[in-house]
């Protein structure tokens, strides 16, 4: 399965509260952070919601952090 790094680029101040909460749901909350998932509807969905606020790029799977079981 493919993955996809979400990084934001843009700060949340002066944005709308639900742009601000799916960013907390990406587990952003600061410019530079980033975070690797797996490109699922429900990520993409959330991602189109805050486009401007937010890079993604595709994973290799050799990049991607091992995920805990």
């Amino acid at each position: 399965m493919s993955q996809l790094r979400v990084r934001q680029i843009k700060s949340s101040i002066g944005t709308k509260p639900k742009h601000r909460g799916t960013l907390r749901a990406l587990g952003l909350g600061r410019i530079g952070k980033s975070h690797v998932f797996d490109d699922r509807p429900e990520i993409r969905g959330m991602i189109a919601k805050v486009p401007h606020l937010v890079s993604v790029e595709d994973v290799d799977e050799a990049e991607a952090p091992a995920k805990k079981s």
